[in-house]
């Protein structure tokens, strides 16, 4: 575990989540879909390696949340992350509308918040 690495994705984590917060706000909605993803994304991977588990890939971050799932009961991180993923392939295939984007932003938020308290 390297605590400076960790501490680097939580600060990116805030630096991304400001930036989507005003690109939703300007209404780009795919520039605010990928903050939010790499807010979320990258404080997973602050969990992963609290943990010492590999977070390069896709994979590792969906297996990351199923241990914390494990860990703390809490079946929410799962959906929370489902959407922010899904803020990923947004910016890809601009599939979301405004309100969308702003209600998964939402849940980015506080996937972020809880993950804070794990990573």
């Amino acid at each position: 575990m390297t605590t400076e690495q960790i501490m680097h994705y939580r600060e990116l984590s805030g630096e991304y989540l400001r930036h989507a917060r005003a690109l939703l706000a300007e209404g780009d909605l795919s520039q605010a879909s990928e903050k939010g993803w790499g807010a979320a994304a990258v404080l997973v991977k602050a969990a992963a390696e609290a943990r010492g588990m590999d977070h390069e890939r896709h994979r590792h971050l969906w297996q990351t949340i199923r241990v914390l799932v494990r860990e703390t009961g809490d079946v929410e991180l799962r959906g929370l992350f489902s959407h922010a993923e899904s803020l990923h392939g947004n910016y890809y295939e601009n599939m979301l509308d405004a309100e969308e984007v702003a209600e998964f932003m939402g849940d980015v938020e506080r996937l972020v918040e809880k993950l804070g308290e794990l990573a």
